[in-house]
């Protein structure tokens, strides 16, 4: 067996992150077999590099190997282009043509983008991984293959499932051994070496000398969430390359070239040219209505108290979630209106004997922090769900994490 390290050279994988090495050593070990494979990563993680692993370390690397974009096939077409069509079976169709699992017969087809398959067509891809068997487009005949299918997708496969977009069978049967292709911002190691590859390679084709970054710049890289993973790295690295004249890159530069990047804090009074992102507006109107409505709950409960002819008020369900939703303590609070109120006496069982005031911030940060946390433990510090239900893009949630240290 080939170690990780010559399988990095051949195919020109950078990095030495344990994830990726994982990944690369999980497709190593399952070259040798037939078994069916599906490849998890977001955009731009390098998917594409894992097939050919597997293909060329299996006993069919001197068979036909295929890669096809099933997202870029137009939906009208894609079972022609797969499984191949007879003359004459729809308008354009001049002559009979070969599809993709004909063509690869004895060697490896790749689906990348797999989750893009219409329904129709993953039911014909269905029973090609069942029984080796599919009919062209326009015929009747029962064509045979053998050929070993891996897939990949960038979506929730699960999510997909739910929304009745994806064949669960269909994921079964292609997720016989998953590899999950790590993000580039969970290889916080590698960012650098990749810049660093990639500066240096556009440097000798541009015949221009290499880009270098500071200290401050490097970490800037290396803590920056990469959404677009190694495609987006390898484009700004080019992009620099290419557009500044001074070679040494400090943070200032770096930050122009990272799109949504932000090195200021949220103020709480915004000037005529200061601008903030729609999503932090949207959570600021947010903090914003739920404190006057919680104010005016607060005057509606007091002016029920002032109006009232009862000698006493008793906590009931009718108010006790609201006192619970304004106060950490309701209990004591009601007790120290009390105070003020002789008429207003608290159950003998819910009194307390030392009263402890509570003076609520109002500053607008605090509240958001507050806002955040709540959020992130209702979702179990599911960010992607918290980010929804605030409003606000994911990207937007980790930077407010990180700017109000949230644990």
């Amino acid at each position: 067996m080939k170690s990780i390290q010559s399988i990095k050279q051949r195919f020109g994988i950078i990095g030495n992150s344990p994830l990726l090495n994982h990944a690369i050593n999980t497709a190593i070990q399952v070259a040798p077999t037939d078994v069916a494979v599906f490849i998890i990563g977001e955009s731009g993680t390098g998917k594409e590099a894992i097939p050919q692993i597997i293909h060329f370390g299996s006993t069919r690397k001197h068979n036909p190997y295929i890669a096809v974009n099933c997202g870029a096939i137009p939906e009208g077409t894609i079972d022609s282009e797969l499984f191949g069509h007879e003359k004459g079976s729809f308008t354009g169709a001049h002559e009979s043509r070969k599809g993709y699992f004909e063509v690869a017969d004895t060697g490896t087809i790749f689906l990348d983008e797999v989750a893009d398959l219409p329904l129709a067509t993953q039911v014909r891809l269905l029973r090609v991984l069942e029984t080796g068997e599919f009919i062209k487009v326009g015929s009747s005949k029962i064509i045979k293959t053998n050929v070993r299918v891996i897939a990949a997708t960038n979506i929730n496969v699960t999510n997909a499932i739910k929304d009745g977009k994806f064949r669960e069978d269909l994921y079964y049967r292609l997720n016989t051994v998953p590899i999950i292709m790590p993000p580039l911002r969970n290889r916080q190691e590698d960012i650098y070496l990749l810049f660093r590859k990639f500066t240096s390679d556009f440097a000798e084709k541009y015949r221009m000398p290499v880009l270098k970054l500071t200290e401050e710049a490097i970490k800037l890289l290396e803590t920056y969430r990469w959404p677009g993973n190694v495609r987006q790295l390898k484009n700004i690295a080019e992009q620099m390359s290419v557009l500044e004249q001074e070679r040494l890159i400090d943070r200032d530069v770096l930050s122009g070239y990272l799109p949504g990047y932000s090195n200021s804090q949220l103020p709480v009074l915004i000037t005529k040219k200061e601008k903030i992102e729609d999503s932090e507006k949207d959570l600021v109107y947010k903090i914003l209505f739920d404190l006057k409505n919680d104010i005016n709950d607060l005057k509606s409960l007091v002016l029920g108290i002032l109006q009232s002819n009862e000698d006493a008020i008793t906590i009931n369900d009718s108010n006790s979630e609201l006192l619970n939703r304004l106060f950490s303590k309701p209990v004591e609070e009601v007790k120290s209106i009390s105070k003020m109120n002789p008429t207003i006496q608290v159950p003998y069982d819910q009194k307390i004997e030392e009263h402890t005031e509570i003076n609520e911030s109002l500053k607008l940060a605090d509240k958001e922090k507050e806002l955040i946390i709540k959020a992130l433990k209702k979702h179990h510090n599911k960010r992607k769900h918290a980010a929804s239900d605030l409003g606000i893009s994911e990207r937007t949630l980790y930077r407010k994490i990180k700017e109000y240290n949230i644990e």
